[in-house]
């Protein structure tokens, strides 16, 4: 791969790197095929010695209150997260600045609460800053980034981290992605009354004819 992920860290710089050299299509399909593949195989490695994977959901499902923050780019990770975390669990609050705002979380944080923050580069101030004063007032801060020296891990209890080397001018969201969906299914395996709240959504999907058959 042209360039290192860790240095490269503006998108120009990566496209500099990366994409401004004329290739065909097919052969840039072909780098960035190669190299999702080589990243998810190096994160699912990793993650299957990562005893954070294991503790970060015990920690959520054992929380009261389920806080889920990203800002720029990372926001699509967390609406991910929350949308199939409040599938099996109640009390999941996406932190969107509209209806959850950040200010009104923080003015009532107690110590069964929990945040999961996606912070990845290049790094949101705010999230850094709503995680550092969570982890202040008592709460439990779970980050899921792409480095153990990331700015939010500094704030959390539980950090699991994702490799997001590329072959284009973005960061890969290829394993994120992957993180997220095992993160939720691993909370919500062990949480109870999961079934029951599954069945209740589907009754009310129904009534509300939600869905197109």
């Amino acid at each position: 791969m042209t360039g290192s992920n860790s240095s490269l860290s503006s998108p120009e710089d990566r496209y500099a790197a990366r994409l401004q050299k004329k290739s065909s299509s097919s052969v840039l399909r072909a780098r960035i095929v190669e190299s999702e593949k080589k990243n998810l195989a190096e994160t699912f490695a990793h993650l299957g010695e990562d005893d954070a994977l294991v503790r970060a959901p015990a920690r959520i499902v054992a929380a009261r209150r389920r806080y889920v923050l990203g800002s720029g780019k990372s926001f699509a990770y967390a609406t991910l997260f929350a949308w199939d975390l409040s599938a099996g669990l109640a009390q999941v609050l996406l932190i969107d600045e509209a209806a959850v705002r950040s200010i009104e979380v923080l003015s009532d944080v107690r110590p069964t609460d929990v945040l999961v923050v996606f912070s990845f580069r290049r790094y949101q101030r705010q999230s850094v800053l709503v995680a550092e004063r969570f982890a202040a007032a008592g709460g439990t801060v779970i980050a899921v980034t792409d480095s153990p020296d990331a700015p939010v891990a500094a704030f959390a209890t539980e950090t699991v981290t994702v490799p997001t080397a590329s072959a284009s001018y973005a960061d890969s969201p290829t394993a994120v992605a992957a993180v997220i969906h095992l993160l939720s299914t691993l909370s919500i395996a062990s949480a109870k009354g999961a079934r029951r709240r599954f069945a209740e959504r589907e009754q009310l999907n129904q009534i509300l004819n939600s869905y197109v058959e």
